[in-house]
């Protein structure tokens, strides 16, 4: 028979209150298995804020037919790609020009170089850096901000991310009071509009949703690490100014566009990288992006 551990336990709020439980199951590799290890589980398990002390009591391991994965076996982690796929002729914002992907050295002029059947392709790639889904870094709005290079790979890799939905059908002013009520410091926050559906039409790039100055003034002030959106621009484009862009970029959040597939993400229990290339006096580039739920 399998090993599964049986448990009460005591969970302590620092912010007050707190939870128990009784005789709980889960099922265990080995004979046995740590307190510090089992609360952890249950923790991250039951994606718990704010936990103070925990307390394991009256552990008991049993011998019974495990119901689902260990918790301390391994498991491949779930990853959703967020970036769309770029292409030779690829229009990601008008008035820019699209991209031309092409062969430096082709397959078939590579065979003239190598033994028999061996070839190469080098492909060559002229684009705008705003091309994609892409991050925005400081010195794309700022002279003197931090550009690609400089910029720390802690601010684009494995942020703890969570979803704000803002149906566009709903309105495209997405003001602070969409992120009121939220746990945001220190996260990658990413607002799902569903504006991506429309993706490589005409409609894409004109109405589109967009976050309002007070939104960028509230994320801010919350210490959030990198804003993201799956819309054609974080700024209402219908006018000359960029309030979100100068509002968060002068603070280094770093700003990701034209995101998609959020609808596949859950609003919290995932983290976010988009990590760009480490160019000199770019503030702009694209990016894989993906969310890999924890």
């Amino acid at each position: 028979m399998s090993k599964r551990v049986q448990f009460d336990f005591e969970i302590d709020f620092t912010n007050g209150g707190g939870i128990q439980g009784q005789d709980f199951r889960l099922d265990i590799d080995g004979d046995d298995i740590e307190d510090k290890a089992l609360a952890d589980y249950i923790v991250a398990d039951m994606r718990l804020l704010m936990v103070g002390e925990v307390r394991i009591l009256n552990k008991k391991i049993i011998s019974e037919a495990h119901k689902r994965t260990s918790i301390n076996s391994p498991t491949d982690p779930a990853y959703i790609d967020l970036s769309h796929v770029i292409h030779d002729g690829l229009v990601t914002y008008k008035g820019l020009p699209a991209p031309i992907i092409c062969d430096f050295l082709s397959r078939e002029d590579s065979r003239s170089r190598y033994a028999a059947g061996t070839e190469f392709q080098i492909g060559k790639i002229e684009m705008v850096t705003n091309t994609g889904t892409y991050v925005d870094c400081p010195f794309h709005r700022y002279e003197d901000g931090k550009d690609l290079s400089e910029v720390m790979i802690e601010s684009f890799a494995d942020l703890e991310g969570i979803v704000v939905r803002a149906d566009h059908k709903k309105g495209l002013a997405i003001t602070a009071e969409a992120f009121k009520g939220r746990e945001l410091r220190n996260r990658a926050v990413l607002v799902h509009t569903g504006w991506a559906e429309h993706w490589a039409t005409d409609k894409y790039y004109e109405n589109h949703p967009f976050l309002t100055d007070d939104a960028a003034v509230y994320l801010k002030g919350c210490g959030v690490k990198l804003v993201g959106i799956d819309s054609h621009n974080i700024d209402d484009t219908r006018g000359n100014t960029r309030p979100v862009h100068s509002t968060l970029l002068r603070e280094e959040i770093v700003i990701a566009e034209h995101l998609c597939n959020l609808e596949n993400v859950p609003d919290e229990g995932f983290t976010f990288t988009a990590v760009p290339p480490k160019f000199k006096g770019a503030g702009t580039f694209p990016v894989r992006a993906f969310a890999k739920l924890t």
